[in-house]
């Protein structure tokens, strides 16, 4: 079992080698979460959850971080820190990198798996969400929490319906069925229901289990294909529905140890069409167990007493199981490792016994003999008979002093075999190499090693060696860099890449081995290659000079004369361990007898390699052909050289034998690997600190031709932006030249229509203006007849006015007279009255009380007439102004009226005048009486004391009463002359700027007309004859009558005096 510990990387590989899953426990990985801090701890896994394709699945742990597993690409990520636990995850969307993620404060959340930003926030539920289940188109999700359940569209993020219970009845959980439109709602006091998901239309509700074996459910699983529901709860017993038939069809119980179930969840298959018959069941001691539902039969168990399982999810295709353990880790389990025994096939009725063969070749019958000459392989005839010794030697020898290695194997065997066959059989090869060299398998460590990343010293390997394919590229990349990181010196050996090539290509899809194989070679076959770094290993070459020497003089003596070393014949060779000179075949072969060896058998393989071509070296003479020739293949048989390697390694002797100055195989330490410091430290520090320097000039003039290509970049962009800035420019003028004429054509086009709109709005006018006369016209026509009416209005006024005078100063005449009898009675009544002067006196003074408030209410009602005619004439000013040139027409068809008008009213004076003097004359002789009366009575009255008070009062109340009416008068004459200025300014606004003008006509009219003052004190005169009963009604009635009669003689007036100005133009 692989574990894997995410610490606190953000990505990373799952499993560090394939994982080979037993079939006893079937787990595939064993993933922890734990933090690196002061007192380090496990993060425990809270919740997890497939995606649609069952590829890929994300966890989520108790701190809010959200992993994403890819099972098929062997990678991890981290997605998401939410800073709080999750309660419920789903990754089924249907966008696929997206997944839904409920947290405990209540709300939903959607992330991206590849942008790792937050797609939407849902809010809505007032408790923790404890499970998310998703419809099988992926738009739609529906949350559960322990008080309501809330249906959301995934497409726009918002709620689309709520469900909402009595508090008494609680939510156990709703989910949708698969592949199916209903949601299925199961409720904690054992109701089921099955909805509509469009009209959440109740479909149907499952009937009440029976009595028997009634069981309050907790738990729910559904089949595929949405037929089957299984229920558990508190109890060893599963109840499994039909929905299509609404009924309980089968009560599975489980074993006595099973006391309550935690958890259910169909296993699919891919054979049964949705119609899954192995239902797990997770209870409530950790172990989860699979049993098929018709059968009854218990096939297989996951989990255990001590590592129990806390909740499990089972892939949608069936392939994986992730259970999250109760210690917070997390296993992957293969279902296939699982259902291996359930699934294998019955033994076969039919056995077939074979025949024992006549002869077989065992380890016992290989063997080697020994002659003089070179190792020669046996020759295998139908008997396999050889006539041999076996070669023995001591255990101090050169012989391991371990025959047995891992995995079985016995190296002498092997040694016997190889010289036998020549090479291992390419199936195990591998296999026997790893148990050859003793490989550790140092998971944790190389892990450590590859998480430093690409060594800086082959960033840019791909330049020297350009290789097509990227992942064998990439896999050299990473092994160089691990031994770069594993000792420094591998930063700076040139060869390295050439050394480790053929191994990273033998062993490209086990980055581990690789790594290993490549450093045993080091520490055992490349012994002391570093003591003369950087120059090339000068004593393993003396070494094999040596050794050529004593075997092939004239071919040393050859390379002498010229001038080729063994820097030119050895080195090549050894650098490229063969692969430049040997074909893949070849070179396996090679090696299968280099890593059975002791490690001097590769400097011997040198010599022999030199031997074996002997003829055609003494053929070369140019320098050229001596590289070219250990650089390139030959026509050489590989097996040739490996007889002579066997031979000289036999022959050599051991003075000179590279055996006594290189160490026995030693492999790789476990745990961790060996330190490696057999190089010159001195050299590798200054040529790493050279390097360095060097690197920093490079980055130095690195930076410096950037900043000037930037700055040469910035120069030409410029230049592009200045080009097409006058491009730009002169596209414009253009531009400006095609609108000027666009403009000075429109502006020719818009004056023919100004013209073409002034000889329209010409004729509009015209149009209007007739308009205007005609209606002009019209209206001092009505106007017209409307003042002949005015005037005839006023002439029958007039005239009515003028009857109703002289009525009155008829009934006035014959009030006078029968005044004057009444004062002939009272002269004989006057001592019968003396009694009730009193009374008299009294009602006197309340006639003049309420004379008095007459007078004030007439002065009163005349000043608010004058104030209102000043408003009304004031508002009427603008309209008459206006109108003034339509009356100064009419003014002079009104004029001759007017005089007319003013003759008559002359003629009505002059009556009126000859009445008010017969009026006047009959007042005097009253008063005359009146005198000769009061007279008498003053001297019948003169000899009482209490006349003379009675005289002065009586004269006291005479002056008070003229005084009055003096202020009366005066208040009259200010009330009239108030009036007259506002019918004369309402009449016409511009008298009082032609004053002058005015002066002069009245002076030429006074002649012709009487003046309108002279008329008002004849007025005033006679009416002050009148007695005070009359009085008071005259006047109350003559201001309205004076005032038209005034206004009728100022225009008569303005007619005289334009008919006067007329005929002096004319005589002029």
């Amino acid at each position: 079992m692989q574990s894997t510990d995410l610490g606190n990387k953000e990505s990373g590989r799952i499993w560090h080698r394939k994982p080979s899953p037993a079939t006893r426990n079937g787990i595939i990985v064993n993933i922890i979460h734990s933090t690196s801090d002061y007192h380090p701890k496990v993060l425990r896994f809270l919740n997890v959850a497939f995606d649609g394709s069952g590829d890929c699945l994300i966890a989520g742990d108790h701190q809010g971080n959200i992993y994403v597993f890819d099972l098929h690409g062997n990678r991890f990520n981290l997605v998401q820190r939410t800073a709080q636990a999750c309660t419920a995850l789903a990754f089924n969307l249907h966008r696929k990198s997206e997944f839904l993620v409920a947290l405990a404060d209540y709300s939903i959340k959607c992330f991206d798996t590849v942008t790792k930003e937050l797609v939407s926030w849902m809010r809505g539920h007032e408790s923790s969400v404890f499970s998310i289940s998703v419809h099988a188109s992926g738009r739609y999700a529906i949350t559960t929490s322990s008080d309501t359940a809330q249906l959301w569209d995934l497409d726009t993020f918002q709620r689309k319906r709520k469900l909402n219970i009595r508090q008494s009845v609680g939510i156990q959980k709703v989910f949708f069925l698969p592949l199916s439109n209903t949601i299925l709602s199961c409720f904690k006091d054992n109701s089921i229901f099955a909805w509509e998901c469009d009209t959440l239309f109740c479909k149907y509700q499952l009937p009440a289990p029976p009595e028997s074996s009634s069981i309050l459910y907790k738990v729910f699983a559904v089949t595929r294909d949405g037929r089957t529901l299984a229920a558990g709860g508190k109890s060893n017993h599963l109840h499994v529905w039909c929905l299509e038939a609404t009924q309980l069809f089968r009560i599975i119980q489980m074993p006595t140890k099973v006391r309550a179930i935690r958890h259910l969840e169909f296993l699919p298959d891919s054979f049964d069409a949705g119609s899954n018959q192995v239902l797990g069941v997770l209870s409530q001691d950790g172990i989860m167990r699979f049993v098929n539902i018709q059968t009854c039969k218990l096939l297989f168990e996951i989990g255990s007493l001590d590592e129990g399982i806390s909740s499990s999810v089972i892939s949608p295709h069936g392939r994986y199981i992730a259970s999250i353990m109760e210690n917070g880790s997390l296993n992957i389990y293969s279902v296939q490792a699982l259902t291996h025994e359930v699934n294998k096939p019955p033994p076969p009725l039919v056995k077939v016994i074979e025949d024992l063969p006549e002869k077989k070749l065992s380890s016992s019958n290989l063997k080697m003999k020994i002659t003089s000459g070179r190792v020669q392989q046996p020759a295998k005839s139908k008997e396999v008979k050889i006539q041999s010794t076996i070669l023995e030697r001591d255990l101090t020898g050169n012989f391991e002093n371990k025959e047995n290695l891992s995995d079985g194997l016995n190296k002498k065997r092997l040694q016997i075999l190889l010289k036998g066959y020549g090479e291992y059989p390419t199936k195990y090869r591998m296999f026997i190499w790893r148990s050859l060299l003793q490989l550790p398998e140092n998971h944790t460590a190389f892990s450590s090693i590859i998480d430093k990343g690409t060594h800086v010293a082959f960033l840019n390997l791909q330049k020297k060696y350009p290789i097509k394919s990227r992942k064998l590229l990439r896999v050299l990349q990473r092994t160089l860099s691990a031994l770069a990181h594993w000792s420094a010196i591998f930063s700076d050996t040139p060869y390295l890449p050439l050394l480790a090539f053929p191994f990273v290509k033998l062993f490209q899809n086990n980055q581990l081995i690789c790594f290993e194989v490549v450093a045993t070679l080091i520490i055992n076959w490349c012994q002391y290659w570093f003591e003369y770094f950087p120059n090339p290993p000068i004593n393993i070459l003396s070494m094999i000079e040596n050794v050529l020497a004593f075997h092939d003089k004239e071919l040393l003596q050859h390379f002498i004369d010229h001038d080729v070393t063994s820097q030119l014949y050895a080195w090549p060779l050894l650098e490229t361990v063969f692969s430049e000179v040997l074909t893949r075949e070849e070179w396996l072969r090679l090696f299968d007898n280099i890593f059975t060896n002791h490690p001097a058998f590769l400097l011997m393989t040198v010599v022999a390699y030199n031997v074996c071509s002997r003829a055609p070296l003494l053929h070369c003479i140019l320098k050229d052909d001596f590289e070219y020739f250990f650089h390139h293949r030959n026509n050489l048989d590989i097996n040739v050289v490996i007889r002579e390697v066997y031979h000289l390694m036999e022959t050599t002797p051991a003075n000179i034998h590279p055996e006594s100055e290189l160490e026995v195989f030693v492999a790789l330490t476990k745990g961790q690997y060996p330190v490696f410091n057999q190089y010159p430290k001195f050299i590798v520090d200054y040529q790493t600190q050279e390097r360095e320097r060097i690197r920093n000039d490079e980055l130095d003039y690195l930076r410096e031709r950037q900043t000037i290509e930037d700055m040469q970049a910035e120069v030409n962009q410029q230049r592009v932006k200045d080009e097409a800035w006058y491009q730009k420019q002169e596209l414009l003028r253009k531009a400006e030249e095609t609108r000027r004429e666009m403009l000075l054509q429109e502006e020719e086009k818009m004056a023919e229509q100004r013209q073409r709109l002034a000889a329209v709005k010409r004729e509009l006018k015209i149009k209007e203006m007739q308009l205007q006369d005609a209606a002009r016209r019209r209206f001092l026509k009505l106007h017209q007849d409307q003042r002949e009416m005015e005037l005839q209005r006023l002439d029958d006024e007039i005239e009515r006015k003028v009857q109703m005078k002289d009525r009155e100063i008829a009934s006035t005449t014959k009030d006078l007279e029968m005044r004057h009898l009444e004062l002939d009675l009272q002269k004989r009544l006057y001592e019968k009255n003396l009694t009730k002067n009193q009374d008299t006196i009294a009602k006197e003074i309340q006639e003049d009380a309420d004379a008095y408030r007459r007078k004030v209410d007439l002065e009163d009602h005349i000043f608010h007439k004058l104030i209102e005619t000043g408003q009304t004439q004031s508002r009427k000013t603008q309209k008459i102004i206006e109108d003034n040139l339509a009356k100064a027409e009419q003014a002079c068809l009104n004029t001759d009226w007017k005089i007319q008008t003013l003759h008559k009213q002359h003629c009505d004076d002059l009556h009126r005048s000859a009445g008010y003097q017969e009026v006047a004359t009959l007042l005097q002789k009253n008063r005359w009486k009146e005198t000769e009366v009061l007279k008498a009575m003053m001297e019948e009255e003169a000899k009482k004391t209490r006349w003379k008070e009675a005289e002065e009062k009586e004269s006291h109340l005479r002056s008070e009463k003229k005084a009055a009416a003096l202020s009366d008068a005066s208040r009259k004459w200010f009330l009239k002359k108030g009036m007259c200025a506002a019918l004369e300014y309402a009449e016409n606004p511009f008298i009082q700027t032609e004053g002058h003008r005015l002066q002069s006509e009245q002076q030429v009219t006074s002649h012709c007309l009487p003046r309108t003052s002279q008329i008002k004190d004849i007025s005033e005169m006679d009416s002050a004859q009148i007695s005070l009963n009359r009085k008071t009604e005259w006047d109350s009635m003559e201001p309205n009558l004076i005032q038209k009669v005034r206004n009728l003689r100022q225009r008569l007036t303005a007619q005289a005096r334009n008919q006067c100005q007329n005929p002096r133009l004319l005589a002029a």
